[in-house]
């Protein structure tokens, strides 16, 4: 393995002590200055990731020496690299010599999104190239049985889960967790926001204790609630910060449109159809608004797809790559695709409801602006919402511009030319199964019914 001039990052003795870096630091921090197994590195070396952001530089040395952490960074600033890093260097250095069993995963990551879970499990397919890890997606809304099946076909050493959807298959004894050596808890924030808790609690409940797993904890917020958590599920978390004194980037236009509701749709329609909405994200907060307006948007000529909560899943994953290869010219989108949505070259996002968190505004605009490209946000504050914009201004610590469209971006769009496409789908029957009932560390009796490797 390549050496390196400079010395492997050392962390603090106070372990205590909550490490805060600068957003926008450039990391002198290479992959290849940690002891990394080869074919990790060679994964590496084919993304050409060469130095590490500073989420990465700081969590590694402390996640390889076995540490717990708590990590505070936003969407796109490395953090999944970061604990696939640490997944992928324990699995590799320390392989069990015991039989193994269908089900039983070495690692678990739980994200609160099915978008998300996908879109990690994609990055670790990249990164698990040169090595026989097996990594299994456990997500609703797409076939139960051919997830199973998946799951029956060998041994799983990483599972990347939605907490509904794992606790399904726990359920149904198809999944034990009495051998997790690696929890990550990813979007900790969301998952509160989201209602999530109870279901992540029967789940860690089911996992060895604290004392005998690593856990990492990653939340874009460091609230009482998110430490409270940690601190009951990790062992002495050394907090991880990359510091945000500005919550949007220098990389974003930021401009609100002060109209009325009925102004909204004809300024949405004109943008879109100017030279420069070349790529949009149209977040709303309910679904029956997406719906609504992606199909009005359809009727009007617009190539457009539908991304909401009602939608699908497998409807989801052809929406996203099609929006990714530009085969449709506008994304409209509830806050499910607000965190975890990593598409290039968005040339705007828009705000057609205010999102009524401040949070929310903060990764609805972060779609856009990524990888030192330039981006635009639009908002649209009419007499309804724009009581939020000083909560949005606050979080995000800067005064937003705020000024009236011209009457040429008024014009009222034409009259509809195609019929309706976006309708209510059903809704998703409920959950089965419970929580699956065992006891959930390393003393564990399994069942040893279940299907060897």
């Amino acid at each position: 393995m390549e050496q390196s001039d400079s010395p492997t990052p050392q962390i603090s003795e106070d372990l205590s002590a909550p490490v805060i870096l600068p957003p926008n630091a450039m990391s002198s921090v290479r992959f290849r200055d940690f002891s990394l197994p080869e074919p990790l590195l060679k994964a590496f070396d084919d993304l050409g990731f060469e130095y590490c952001t500073p989420i990465q530089a700081q969590s590694i040395p402390i996640t390889l020496q076995g540490h717990d952490i708590t990590g505070k960074a936003q969407t796109g600033t490395g953090k999944t690299a970061a604990f696939l890093t640490a997944i992928i260097n324990d699995l590799l250095n320390n392989p069990l010599d015991e039989e193994r069993y269908i089900g039983e995963p070495r690692a678990l990551i739980i994200a609160p999104t099915r978008e998300l879970v996908m879109q990690i499990t994609k990055d670790a397919r990249l990164l698990l190239k040169y090595t026989d890890l097996k990594i299994i997606t456990l997500v609703g809304g797409m076939d139960y049985q051919k997830q199973l099946q998946d799951l029956e076909r060998g041994v799983v050493d990483i599972v990347v889960a939605t907490p509904g959807r794992l606790i399904d298959f726990m359920g149904n004894k198809a999944v034990w967790l009495g051998l997790v050596e690696i929890l990550v808890i990813d979007e900790a924030d969301r998952m509160l926001d989201m209602g999530f808790i109870p279901q992540v609690r029967q789940i860690i409940a089911q996992t060895p204790r604290k004392e005998c797993r690593q856990t990492m904890l990653f939340s874009a917020t460091f609230t009482s609630d998110i430490l409270t958590l940690a601190e009951r599920w990790a062992l002495d978390p050394i907090k991880v910060e990359v510091s945000s004194p500005r919550q949007t980037t220098d990389n974003v236009k930021q401009v609100v449109y002060l109209v009325t509701t009925d102004q909204k749709y004809p300024l949405l329609y004109n943008l879109i159809k100017s030279d420069e909405g070349e790529r949009v994200i149209v977040f709303t907060n309910r679904r029956d608004q997406a719906r609504k307006l992606a199909d009005n948007l359809h009727r009007n000529g617009i190539s457009v797809g539908l991304l909401s909560g009602e939608v699908s899943q497998p409807k989801r994953v052809r929406t996203l790559e099609e929006f990714r290869t530009a085969e449709i010219q506008v994304l409209v989108a509830t806050d499910v695709a607000g965190r975890g949505l990593h598409i290039e070259d968005i040339s705007h996002v828009v705000n057609f409801t205010l999102p009524e968190e401040p949070e929310d505004y903060v990764h609805r605009i972060g779609r856009t602006g990524r990888a030192g490209a330039l981006g635009t946000s639009i908002s649209f504050a009419c007499e309804d919402d724009s009581f939020l914009l000083p909560g949005i201004e606050a979080k995000i610590g800067m005064k937003l511009p705020c000024e009236h469209p011209t009457p040429e971006m008024l014009v009222t769009p034409p009259p509809y030319t195609l019929p309706t496409k976006f309708k209510a789908e059903p809704v998703e029957g409920g959950r089965r199964g419970g929580s699956g009932g065992g006891s959930g560390g390393r003393g564990g009796s399994r069942d040893r019914g279940r299907p060897r490797r």
